[in-house]
Order: C-alpha cells, then sequence, then structure tokens
C-alpha cells in the first residue's frame, strides 16, 4: 500500500475553485480521465457575477479557469476560449470562455453537458464537474447579526462570519458524487477558504459521500496569506476543524500538504507533509513538479 504512487492510482477526485483547483489538475494532468475535478459554482464576482445576473444560471468562470490550465494543445478554440475583451463597452472585461460555456449551458441539457462539449473541443481529457447544476449562492451570518449574500460581500469581512450557507439547500451533481465514493485519493484546497472551499461542504448530500469515502484525503493549504482577513488569520488546525465540522465527522482529513512556514499546533494526529512547495518566481502559486512530489509523499505515509 504504502509504495503506490499518483500513477498507480485508478481515481483522484480534487475539490476547489479556479485558480488553485487549476493548479492542482494542471499538476496531474497526466492522470487523463483518472483524474476528477469538482468545482464550486458560487461565484457572483466579475464577468461570471455579470452573467448570472442577466442570464442566471451557475457561475462558470472557476470551471473556465481550470479549463484554461488543463490546455495542453494550443489552437485557435483555446485562444477564443482564454479571450477576454477590453475597452469600455458592453462587452468589455468578459471572458469568452464564460460565454461560450453559457451558450452551450442554453444548448444543453444540463451544465456537465456543456463542459463536456468545451473539454472535447480542448482537447482536456480529465474530468470537470460543476458542485451543483442549480444555481446558488453563498450567504454568511456575520458577527454583527447582518446576513451576507454572495462570495464578493463574503470576501471583504473582517472576522470570520457565526455562519455560513448556501441560499438554497441545492443538491450535489450526481456525477460528482459518484467520483468521490470511486476516489483512491481526495484532495481540497488551495483556494480561498471561505468562498471557494467552503461551499462544496455545504451541500449535504457530498458531505455524506465525504463521510462515506474509502480514500484517503488531504487538505492542501495556500502559500500566500488570503486577501479575505478573516480567512488569513485562521490557524490550519481552525481550518482543518471548519471543515471537518461541515463535513460532520472528526478525522475526515487525514492529512495536510503544507509549506515550511505554516504552524502545525493542534494537529498532531494527522500526516504533515511539510516541504517546499512555491514555484520559483511566484511564491504563492505551487510548483507542479514540488506538488507531484509531496502528493508521493502523501501517498507513501498511509498506514
Amino acid at each position: 500500500m504504502h509504495s503506490r504512487t499518483l500513477a498507480d492510482l485508478n481515481q483522484v477526485v480534487a475539490l476547489g475553485g479556479g485558480h488553485g483547483l487549476g493548479r492542482v489538475m494542471s499538476t496531474l494532468s497526466f492522470l487523463g480521465p483518472r483524474l476528477t475535478g469538482i468545482v464550486t459554482t458560487t461565484d457572483n464576482g466579475g464577468s461570471s457575477g455579470r452573467i448570472r445576473k442577466s442570464e442566471g444560471g451557475i457561475a462558470w468562470g472557476d470551471t473556465r479557469n481550470c479549463l484554461n490550465q488543463l490546455i495542453t494543445e494550443p489552437s485557435i478554440t483555446s485562444a477564443m476560449f482564454e479571450y477576454r475583451f477590453g475597452g469600455k463597452g458592453e462587452l468589455s472585461g468578459h471572458n469568452l470562455g464564460n460565454l461560450m460555456l453559457k451558450a452551450l449551458d442554453n444548448l444543453s441539457v444540463r451544465p456537465l453537458e456543456a463542459i463536456n462539449l468545451i473539454r472535447s473541443l480542448l482537447k482536456v481529457n480529465a474530468s470537470l464537474i460543476p458542485m451543483s447544476e442549480q444555481p446558488v449562492d453563498l450567504k454568511a451570518i456575520a458577527t454583527s447579526g447582518d446576513t451576507v449574500y454572495g462570495e464578493v460581500a463574503i470576501d471583504q469581512l473582517n472576522e470570520l462570519p457565526l455562519r455560513l450557507t448556501l441560499t438554497a439547500p441545492v443538491t450535489a451533481t450526481h456525477e460528482a458524487l459518484l467520483a468521490i465514493a470511486d476516489a483512491d485519493l481526495i484532495i481540497i484546497g488551495p483556494g480561498s477558504f471561505l468562498t471557494s472551499l467552503m461551499p462544496l461542504l455545504l451541500l449535504e448530500d457530498l458531505t455524506k459521500a465525504l463521510r462515506q469515502r474509502r480514500a484517503p484525503m488531504f487538505y492542501l493549504d495556500n502559500l500566500g496569506r488570503e486577501f479575505n482577513v478573516a480567512a488569513a488569520n485562521m490557524t490550519l488546525a481552525q481550518k482543518v476543524q471548519m471543515m471537518e465540522k461541515a463535513i460532520s465527522l472528526e478525522k475526515v482529513i487525514d492529512g495536510v500538504i503544507i509549506s515550511p512556514t505554516t504552524a502545525t499546533t493542534h494537529l498532531s494526529d494527522r500526516i504533515i507533509i511539510q516541504c517546499p512547495l512555491a514555484t520559483v518566481d511566484e511564491l504563492h502559486y505551487h510548483d507542479r513538479a514540488l506538488l507531484h512530489q509531496a502528493l508521493n509523499l502523501a501517498l507513501q505515509s498511509l498506514k
């Protein structure tokens, strides 16, 4: 068992939001169809937010970001998909990729079909599954007692919210639950803790799948300080505790993969993989080769 490497696994599942999940998936893209990403769909900012406001539906930005990072064969299609409109007109700031996903969503029976059509156009082998195919937003009860709606507003909070919920009790995408059940390894993170990672753990059927899973689960922490003040001030142990409270199962997270500077107080009962992980030029980005090594170390640390 402990001599296994990533290459031996039949199914790896990564959970998260745009940049962080995209980084993990591009690191593991050699797994091809054995890799599945489950993507947060609660973004209400930027191009995604504008499309949701005018057209409804789920947020596409995080999925688009992951697809961008998984493109290995540049083409006209990939250049179009990555294109962002400039200028000051109505399209200014919009990503063509978001508009393409929204258009395909309108033409498809379900959002997952839209993603699969884009994946085949971009020659992306890994699966990407939206956490839910039903539109939903993030909502928080602030320490003041006020209700705060949407990721953008929640990211402005200076203190941890008293409660974090979704605006409606939506269901997780069926394929996401199947992927978790079949997984040999589950990774959550890195990403904005309150607005990219926690929304996934607010889906009841998804947390039930995590409680029943057979695969080890590792939390991959951020390397840089978060923009959100409340999340930036959380300790590693507090993050693990908050995730496990949401999943309703103690010690559901088998281990953490962290940078050499992260404090590990109150986490003595977990596998701790602590090693250099940052790229040379962007210290808040995980280096793909170093992350690959760290994940192999994590697998080898399992009893």
